[in-house]
């Protein structure tokens, strides 16, 4: 493949599925730099990174939880590749899917790609109210940025890496998404979407985000839909 990944990868708590996840991603055809960034895991999530070794993974550490947009702020500022993809730790999303997220980059068709959980692809049937919000959050983020996404909440985002590393980025949770969503709208980029699969967790499986995350992304929408 043409192109230089950073896969950029927030972890907390997922010593369950981190060295598969990794194992994935390092089985994706591109060329790539894995820049992983544990965000103070306490289930042994830490100990396994300290072990762990691969030509092109760098791996961060931060001294207290900080949230998943700060340990993604942390990767961003370290890479070096062309395009910057983001890879939750937790199997819900699948790095078998790259090329798909890729080819607009690739083709010159796009700036930034969302991979979109809801254009058709295979998923989990879970949480009617947390797909509900989503759509909810989404729909006001197109009100505030005059984009048409059916999935601003995603996790497969990738950005041509002058884009993404111009961007000043603020938000320490789970605002990561609105927030640079706002701010690439702002920019005039060209955003394109894709279907991708998902595999979604439950809360005894993992899954972390909650209501009170809802909250906090429908406020970032709206401060960022005045200011940068």
């Amino acid at each position: 493949m043409g192109l230089k990944l950073s896969v950029v990868i927030p972890v907390y708590n997922e010593k369950t599925t981190l060295l598969s996840l990794l194992e994935k991603v390092l089985a994706s055809p591109y060329d790539k730099e894995l820049l992983v960034v544990d965000d103070y895991s306490t289930d042994g999530t830490r100990e396994i990174l300290q072990k762990y070794s691969q030509p092109d993974v760098r791996i961060f550490y931060h001294e207290v939880n900080k949230g998943k947009g700060a340990a993604i702020r942390t990767a961003i500022r370290h890479a070096t590749a062309d395009v910057v993809l983001i890879q939750d730790a937790d199997l819900e999303y699948d790095p078998g899917e790259y090329p798909k997220l890729i080819e607009p980059i690739e083709l010159d068709l796009a700036d930034v790609v969302y991979g979109s959980r809801f254009l058709g692809g295979p998923h989990r049937v879970l949480f009617y109210w947390h797909y509900l919000g989503n759509q909810f959050l989404t729909t006001v983020s197109n009100m505030m940025t005059n984009l048409n996404l059916s999935d601003m909440e995603t996790c497969y985002k990738a950005f041509r890496r002058e884009i993404i590393q111009e961007i000043p980025l603020r938000s320490n949770r789970f605002g990561f998404e609105p927030e640079v969503t706002a701010k690439i709208a702002r920019r005039g980029v060209r955003v394109y979407e894709t279907p991708i699969s998902y595999h979604g967790r439950t809360y005894a499986e993992g899954k972390k985000i909650g209501w009170k995350d809802g909250l906090v992304a429908l406020w970032t929408i709206l401060r960022y839909a005045i200011a940068d």
